[in-house]
């Protein structure tokens, strides 16, 4: 049986329930207080066995009466209490066929099925979001790979119509391309794995991370001429360290390849609150506005507006930085300094 159907079932069985308890009660109040003897004349109680009867007869017209009216007052206000749902059904339907900008913009008072439909619209919304920024990705992510294979097709192309070219020199060009699609999908890798959260959570020290992230990347700093100093407490979090370190990582690289051309600093420090910890990462650089910082997250977007160089990267660092700050219920705050450069804030449960 529908919903409905149950619904209209119920409301007459209950209404049929009360109007039987409710003719019990009054045969109970006859038989107890209404006189065994009297006569049928004025001024003097009724025969009770003549009220029994036709309170008797009059029973069951009373019940089918409240049956009829059971079943069609049952049926409109099943009809009315469901009316909502339909609407959710159908939007449902429509979300698994692909549509996700249909919206219920449910009307009338907060209930429970305004409730539901307030945050299916706004399941909704997010996937909607969600999609959209996925087949982004997925474009953009195709078009960087396609470069590097391009890239190498022309080059092997003009090898072979060319036989007289350095062929060391091919191979040296090849070599660079070849390691840019590689570490390219090694950081859609990480970026998958990290999207997944799949991974046990392990007491982590911020603070040994950015040591250690900051001595791995000494030699790249003082290669760009950059001041690479880390400060900080004990920042203990609760997390995967492998992650963790590569989101520390990628913060580090980023603030020392996207730094002044020479005489660059990146400072790197750690605190913990009662609640939370902290890693702060500040480099000095360019100027840039709030709303150019506030794309620095999405995929293959990069500080320098998309300028190659040997150490820019492939353009996920800090969407890497952005997904693993939220598998682990971390914020990810990022503010342009008013001398230049960025400070980027990444704040985490404490462990």
């Amino acid at each position: 049986m529908s919903a409905r159907v149950k619904l209209t079932l119920s409301y007459a069985g209950f209404l049929m329930l009360g109007g039987v308890v409710l003719l019990a009660l009054v045969w109970i109040y006859l038989l107890r207080f209404l006189p065994n003897g009297g006569m049928d004349r004025p001024g003097m109680w009724p025969n009770r066995g003549l009220v029994l009867r036709t309170f008797v007869s009059a029973a069951g017209p009373m019940l089918l009466f409240l049956l009829v009216i059971g079943l069609l007052g049952g049926w409109v206000l099943a009809d009315r209490m469901l009316a909502p749902l339909s609407r959710i059904t159908e939007a449902t339907r429509l979300a698994a066929k692909g549509s996700l900008s249909h919206r219920i913009n449910l009307e009338g008072n907060q209930d429970e099925f305004r409730e539901l439909a307030d945050a299916f619209d706004t399941m909704l919304t997010r996937l909607e979001a969600h999609v959209a920024e996925q087949r982004r990705f997925a474009a953009n992510a195709s078009h960087e790979l396609r470069t590097p294979l391009a890239i190498s097709q022309t080059l092997l192309e003009v090898a072979r119509n060319d036989p007289t070219q350095d062929h060391a020199e091919l191979v040296d060009r090849l070599h660079v391309v070849n390691a840019r699609a590689i570490d390219l999908t090694e950081a859609l890798l990480v970026l998958s794995r990290a999207d997944q959260g799949s991974f046990s959570r392990e007491p982590v020290d911020l603070s040994l991370l950015a040591e250690e992230a900051t001595e791995t990347l000494l030699p790249l700093a003082e290669g760009r001429g950059v001041t690479l100093e880390t400060a900080g407490e004990f920042a203990p979090a609760l997390g995967s360290p492998t992650l963790l370190l590569q989101l520390t990582t990628n913060l580090v690289h980023n603030a020392i390849v996207h730094n002044l051309p020479a005489g660059g600093t990146v400072l790197v420090t750690t605190g913990a609150g009662q609640d939370t910890v902290e890693l702060t990462v500040e480099n000095t650089g360019a100027e840039l506005s709030q709303r150019f910082v506030s794309t620095l997250t999405e995929p293959f977007r990069r500080g320098t507006e998309r300028i190659r160089h040997d150490q820019a990267g492939v353009g996920l660092g800090l969407t890497i930085v952005r997904t693993i700050t939220g598998v682990h219920d971390g914020t990810l705050t990022i503010f342009p300094r008013s001398a230049g450069g960025l400070r980027i804030v990444v704040t985490l449960p404490r462990g």
